[in-house]
């Protein structure tokens, strides 16, 4: 594309991805045209009780919807792909471009989210060019990483081209025999490339990543090696090593049965495009391998990373269904923990071994490797590609300072590139880049449920039930501000040794002492001699109430939670002109 005369910048912002790994989503903008770049999601750690999904902070996009234009999505892999249908529910994406696979699994996501009508999908192959809007033009590069099907991207903007690596290593020897387009990046590298923004994640780690193809003969000595049932588990989306494995169970006459709905998924899709190829026969369902010697069974699972919900973890906890794990059993976790799940698949990995399994897991075992390039592989694309201006993505804050270093090292200046944060505003001329200011950033949570986000006020309260437990108090109160019965005090998940009679009875005081002091802020008079009381607000101020002085009480800080029983109607008078109190709400009721 050519360039103009003008003065505009081209603005950067990544959303998520930085400083992390995950919930990858990045804006570029010029003039008044969005586009964006993936839409990931991050899963909740131990701490976000009740939460499902984690996703960067919209804030931006939802203020400018009426800029965006289209989305390119490199591949499909959750943390570029799993954001979108709740970010559709709330701001409409014209078009999306995507590979054959990606846009295939994001098609069911769609439809079972209720979204599909709100965007347009349109897959792309290798080298095909996409025009969005008046701005942009983008152009797909075929890389190869974990998952088949997975691009860089050239963006060709007013200013120049930026490229875009996407998640990539440089594998000579794909699985799939897709090789990395690397003749296409050499090109542009010779035409003139304004800025590189570059996949971080192994920056730390010299040397190239090796080939995915290197996994094999250790799985296979793995299965030469086992002489009863085999489980395997691996990433859902790694397409690759799940053609290897069906591979093998073809060498090793084993019929295989998948267990875990996202890993059916992906081998349905990966199937019908053509990305696995294996025959019928080898994939049976679970009722079918029961009757199998268990010398012929491999059951092919998800739960890698220990999720809490996933087949194998279901299987180490003892509550799968339709599983055991018997004495004699293999299984094989063919991948590495990712930042933050360590803990959760070492214990799946010791529940597994106590019931008598052989486990293989470990680097040591060479039946896993990377899909992210190490240093080596990160030169060969700087040097490719020969940016004026770099950008380090798609990793921690170490990762993305090693990989600055790395690309000084190639003769970039340090003034031709930054270091981000998410949120950050990068502005980008043919002359230089700057960090120029910050939209919101930060998570959204999705409760399991999925039907709604939950708020930082919610997700304390959750953190301060599951760390201090819970006091629920209900408390009967008339029309005159006394109580009607003692109130009941249960305790839940509470640490005190203060006796509940006496607790039941401090309780009662101090709502005494409130009420005394504050009815009158909550009544004024009503017609005639009936009084008006705010009960809502009288509820609100006695919970307030109440848990500070409980928890100074107990010295902890549970949640409290005050259930208050009011009357359903203000007293009347009778014929004799005597008043008569109205029934509670529990004894209409009753």
């Amino acid at each position: 594309m050519a360039k103009n005369d003008t003065s505009s910048a081209l603005k950067i912002i990544p959303l998520g991805g930085l400083h992390e790994i995950g919930k990858n989503t990045c804006v570029f903008e010029y003039d008044d045209e969005i586009i964006l770049l993936d839409a990931g999601l991050a899963f909740p750690t131990e701490a976000m009780h009740g939460v499902n999904i984690v996703l960067p902070d919209t804030t931006y996009l939802r203020e400018n919807r009426h800029k965006i234009k289209g989305m390119i999505v490199t591949h499909g892999h959750e943390d570029h792909i799993g954001g979108i249908a709740f970010h559709l529910k709330q701001f409409e994406i014209p078009v999306i471009y995507g590979p054959r696979l990606a846009m295939a699994m994001l098609e069911g996501k769609l439809e079972e989210a209720g979204v599909r009508d709100r965007t347009e999908l349109r897959s792309v192959l290798p080298r095909d060019v996409v025009r969005i809007g008046k701005s942009f033009f983008v152009e797909y590069i075929r890389n190869t990483h974990s998952i088949a099907d997975s691009f860089t991207v050239a963006i060709h903007t007013p200013i120049g081209i930026v490229i875009h690596t996407g998640d990539f290593k440089i594998d000579h020897t794909p699985v799939d025999g897709e090789r990395f387009d690397l003749q296409r990046l050499a090109e542009h590298g010779e035409k003139g490339v304004l800025c590189l923004l570059s996949d971080s994640t192994n920056s730390e780690v010299p040397g190239f990543t090796p080939s995915e193809r290197s996994v094999y003969p250790n799985l296979d000595r793995v299965f030469a090696q086992t002489p009863g049932r085999l489980f395997v588990t691996t990433f859902a989306s790694s397409v690759h090593r799940i053609n290897m494995i069906l591979e093998l169970a073809q060498k090793y006459n084993r019929t295989v049965t998948v267990v875990g709905r996202s890993m059916l998924n992906l081998i349905a899709h990966a199937r019908n495009l053509g990305y696995i190829k294996c025959p019928d026969h080898l994939l049976q369902p679970l009722h079918t391998v029961r009757s199998l010697p268990d010398e012929n069974v491999l059951i092919l699972t998800t739960g890698s990373q220990g999720e809490p919900m996933s087949a194998m973890t279901r299987i180490a906890n003892k509550e799968h269904p339709h599983i055991k794990i018997r004495p004699g059993d293999t299984v094989v976790f063919s991948a590495n923990p990712i930042p933050g799940n360590t803990i959760a698949v070492v214990n799946t990995i010791d529940k597994l071994m106590l019931q008598g399994a052989n486990v293989v897991y470990g680097r040591e075992k060479g039946i896993h490797v990377s899909g992210h390039g190490c240093q080596e592989d990160q030169k060969l694309m700087i040097a490719l590609t020969k940016p004026k201006f770099f950008v380090p993505f798609h990793g921690e804050h170490r990762m993305l300072v090693k990989h600055a270093q790395t690309a000084q090292s190639m003769g970039i200046p340090e003034e031709n590139m930054v270091i981000l944060q998410n949120g950050d505003i990068v502005e980008l001329t043919e002359d230089a880049i700057r960090v120029s200011g910050k939209v919101p950033s930060g998570i959204e949570l999705v409760d399991t449920t999925s039907s709604g986000m939950v708020s930082a006020k919610v997700l304390q309260e959750r953190q301060r039930m599951a760390s201090e437990g819970i006091v629920t108090i209900a408390a009967a109160i008339d029309w005159s501000g006394k109580l009607l019965a003692k109130p009941e005090i249960h305790l839940r998940g509470v640490v005190t040794s203060i006796e509940r009679s006496l607790l039941q009875k401090w309780v009662q005081q101090r709502i005494e002492e409130i009420l005394g002091v504050r009815w009158s802020e909550f009544t004024q008079p009503g017609e005639g001699e009936q009084t008006e009381v705010d009960w809502g607000g009288l509820q609100g101020m006695l919970e307030r109430e109440l848990q500070r002085s409980i928890r100074r009480e107990l010295q902890c800080q549970p949640t409290v939670t005050l259930l208050m029983q009011i009357p359903d109607e203000p007293p009347v008078k009778v014929s004799d002109g005597r008043r008569r109190r109205p029934r509670t709400a529990a004894q209409v009721a009753s």
